[in-house]
Protein backbone atom coordinates (compact mmCIF):
# COMPACT_ATOMS: atom_id res chain seq x y z
CA UNK A 1 0.00 0.00 0.00
CA UNK A 2 1.39 3.43 -0.90
CA UNK A 3 2.39 5.64 2.05
CA UNK A 4 0.77 8.70 0.46
CA UNK A 5 -1.94 9.31 -2.11
CA UNK A 6 -2.92 12.48 -3.92
CA UNK A 7 -6.27 14.10 -3.13
CA UNK A 8 -7.34 13.84 -6.78
CA UNK A 9 -7.02 10.03 -6.59
CA UNK A 10 -10.02 9.99 -4.22
CA UNK A 11 -12.23 12.38 -6.21
CA UNK A 12 -15.72 11.14 -7.02
CA UNK A 13 -18.43 12.96 -8.96
CA UNK A 14 -21.97 11.57 -8.78
CA UNK A 15 -25.00 12.91 -10.63
CA UNK A 16 -28.64 12.25 -9.79
CA UNK A 17 -31.98 13.64 -10.95
CA UNK A 18 -34.65 14.61 -8.43
CA UNK A 19 -37.65 12.42 -9.24
CA UNK A 20 -41.14 12.56 -7.69
CA UNK A 21 -40.36 9.73 -5.25
CA UNK A 22 -37.39 11.77 -3.90
CA UNK A 23 -39.46 14.82 -2.93
CA UNK A 24 -41.47 16.14 -0.03
CA UNK A 25 -44.94 17.69 -0.25
CA UNK A 26 -43.40 20.96 -1.50
CA UNK A 27 -41.81 19.11 -4.47
CA UNK A 28 -38.31 19.63 -3.06
CA UNK A 29 -35.68 16.96 -2.52
CA UNK A 30 -36.10 15.32 0.90
CA UNK A 31 -33.19 16.00 3.24
CA UNK A 32 -32.76 12.33 4.04
CA UNK A 33 -32.40 11.47 0.36
CA UNK A 34 -29.72 14.13 -0.06
CA UNK A 35 -27.87 12.86 3.03
CA UNK A 36 -28.03 9.33 1.57
CA UNK A 37 -26.48 10.53 -1.68
CA UNK A 38 -23.81 12.44 0.27
CA UNK A 39 -23.00 9.32 2.30
CA UNK A 40 -22.69 7.21 -0.86
CA UNK A 41 -20.44 9.63 -2.78
CA UNK A 42 -18.20 10.21 0.23
CA UNK A 43 -17.95 6.47 1.01
CA UNK A 44 -16.81 5.79 -2.56
CA UNK A 45 -14.22 8.56 -2.20
CA UNK A 46 -12.96 7.09 1.08
CA UNK A 47 -12.74 3.62 -0.46
CA UNK A 48 -10.77 5.00 -3.41
CA UNK A 49 -8.29 6.55 -1.00
CA UNK A 50 -7.60 3.49 1.10
CA UNK A 51 -8.68 0.56 -1.11
CA UNK A 52 -10.49 -0.89 1.90
CA UNK A 53 -13.99 -1.34 3.27
CA UNK A 54 -15.06 1.86 5.03
CA UNK A 55 -17.76 2.72 7.54
CA UNK A 56 -19.28 6.11 8.24
CA UNK A 57 -18.08 7.49 11.59
CA UNK A 58 -19.68 10.96 11.48
CA UNK A 59 -21.34 13.57 9.33
CA UNK A 60 -20.84 17.21 10.19
CA UNK A 61 -23.56 19.83 10.26
CA UNK A 62 -25.58 19.83 7.05
CA UNK A 63 -27.72 22.94 6.75
CA UNK A 64 -30.47 23.10 4.19
CA UNK A 65 -30.20 26.67 2.91
CA UNK A 66 -31.31 26.12 -0.68
CA UNK A 67 -34.11 23.75 -1.61
CA UNK A 68 -33.48 21.45 -4.55
CA UNK A 69 -36.55 21.21 -6.76
CA UNK A 70 -38.22 18.31 -8.51
CA UNK A 71 -36.53 17.82 -11.89
CA UNK A 72 -33.23 19.41 -10.84
CA UNK A 73 -30.01 17.59 -11.61
CA UNK A 74 -27.91 17.18 -8.48
CA UNK A 75 -24.13 16.88 -8.75
CA UNK A 76 -22.17 15.73 -5.71
CA UNK A 77 -18.39 15.99 -5.65
CA UNK A 78 -16.31 14.37 -2.90
CA UNK A 79 -12.64 13.93 -2.06
CA UNK A 80 -10.55 12.96 0.94
CA UNK A 81 -9.05 16.02 2.64
CA UNK A 82 -6.85 14.28 5.23
CA UNK A 83 -6.17 10.81 6.57
CA UNK A 84 -5.26 9.94 10.13
CA UNK A 85 -4.39 6.41 11.37
CA UNK A 86 -7.50 4.58 10.18
CA UNK A 87 -9.93 7.46 9.70
CA UNK A 88 -10.25 10.02 6.96
CA UNK A 89 -12.20 13.21 6.43
CA UNK A 90 -14.12 13.58 3.17
CA UNK A 91 -15.33 16.94 1.84
CA UNK A 92 -18.57 16.97 -0.17
CA UNK A 93 -20.00 19.79 -2.27
CA UNK A 94 -23.47 19.66 -3.81
CA UNK A 95 -24.83 21.63 -6.77
CA UNK A 96 -28.38 21.79 -8.04
CA UNK A 97 -28.96 22.50 -11.71
CA UNK A 98 -32.15 23.58 -13.40
CA UNK A 99 -31.13 22.64 -16.93
CA UNK A 100 -34.08 24.24 -18.84
CA UNK A 101 -33.50 27.54 -16.98
CA UNK A 102 -29.71 27.25 -17.38
CA UNK A 103 -29.20 27.86 -13.62
CA UNK A 104 -26.75 26.06 -11.35
CA UNK A 105 -26.14 26.83 -7.66
CA UNK A 106 -24.04 25.33 -4.90
CA UNK A 107 -26.56 24.16 -2.34
CA UNK A 108 -24.70 22.20 0.33
CA UNK A 109 -21.28 21.25 1.65
CA UNK A 110 -20.28 18.98 4.46
CA UNK A 111 -17.50 16.88 5.94
CA UNK A 112 -17.99 13.18 6.60
CA UNK A 113 -15.58 10.96 8.50
CA UNK A 114 -14.95 7.34 7.56
CA UNK A 115 -12.93 4.57 9.16
CA UNK A 116 -11.21 1.90 7.08
CA UNK A 117 -11.77 -1.59 8.45
CA UNK A 118 -10.55 -5.10 7.74
CA UNK A 119 -12.78 -8.13 7.03
CA UNK A 120 -13.48 -8.44 10.77
CA UNK A 121 -14.55 -4.82 11.15
CA UNK A 122 -11.36 -3.78 12.97
CA UNK A 123 -9.81 -0.38 12.07
CA UNK A 124 -6.85 -0.66 9.71
CA UNK A 125 -4.03 1.73 8.82
CA UNK A 126 -4.46 3.84 5.68
CA UNK A 127 -2.22 5.98 3.44
CA UNK A 128 -1.66 9.66 4.19
CA UNK A 129 -3.07 12.38 1.93
CA UNK A 130 -0.79 14.60 -0.11
CA UNK A 131 -2.54 17.89 -0.93
CA UNK A 132 -1.31 19.86 -3.96
CA UNK A 133 -3.61 22.77 -4.83
CA UNK A 134 -4.17 25.79 -2.55
CA UNK A 135 -7.74 24.59 -1.81
CA UNK A 136 -6.52 21.07 -1.00
CA UNK A 137 -3.84 22.48 1.32
CA UNK A 138 -6.36 24.74 3.10
CA UNK A 139 -8.77 21.85 3.67
CA UNK A 140 -5.90 19.60 4.79
CA UNK A 141 -4.64 22.17 7.31
CA UNK A 142 -8.13 22.70 8.78
CA UNK A 143 -8.88 18.98 9.07
CA UNK A 144 -7.09 18.50 12.39
CA UNK A 145 -9.13 21.33 14.01
CA UNK A 146 -12.36 19.88 12.63
CA UNK A 147 -11.36 16.41 13.86
CA UNK A 148 -10.62 17.67 17.36
CA UNK A 149 -13.91 19.59 17.42
CA UNK A 150 -15.81 16.44 16.40
CA UNK A 151 -14.08 14.45 19.14
CA UNK A 152 -14.80 17.13 21.76
CA UNK A 153 -18.48 17.36 20.74
CA UNK A 154 -18.75 13.56 20.86
CA UNK A 155 -17.22 13.67 24.36
CA UNK A 156 -14.35 11.48 23.15
CA UNK A 157 -11.76 14.19 23.85
CA UNK A 158 -11.41 16.66 26.71
CA UNK A 159 -11.47 20.23 25.33
CA UNK A 160 -8.27 20.90 27.27
CA UNK A 161 -6.52 18.22 25.20
CA UNK A 162 -7.68 19.72 21.90
CA UNK A 163 -4.43 21.55 21.17
CA UNK A 164 -5.67 22.91 17.83
CA UNK A 165 -8.80 24.34 19.47
CA UNK A 166 -7.36 26.03 22.55
CA UNK A 167 -8.02 29.54 21.22
CA UNK A 168 -11.68 28.66 20.51
CA UNK A 169 -12.24 27.35 24.04
CA UNK A 170 -10.22 30.13 25.69
CA UNK A 171 -7.69 27.87 27.39
CA UNK A 172 -4.72 29.87 26.07
CA UNK A 173 -6.05 33.04 27.71
CA UNK A 174 -6.74 31.17 30.93
CA UNK A 175 -3.18 29.83 31.02
CA UNK A 176 -1.66 33.23 30.21
CA UNK A 177 -3.69 35.00 32.93
CA UNK A 178 -2.41 32.72 35.72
Amino acid sequence: MPKKKLVKESEVIMTEMVLPNDTNTLNNLMGGKLMHWMDVVSAISAQRHCNRIVVTASADNISFQHPIALGNVVTLKAHVTRAFNSSMEVFIEVWAEDIPANKKIKTHRAFFTFVAVDQNGKPIEIPEVEPQTPEEIELYEGALRRRQLRLVLAKRMDPKDAVELKSIFGFEEEKNNK
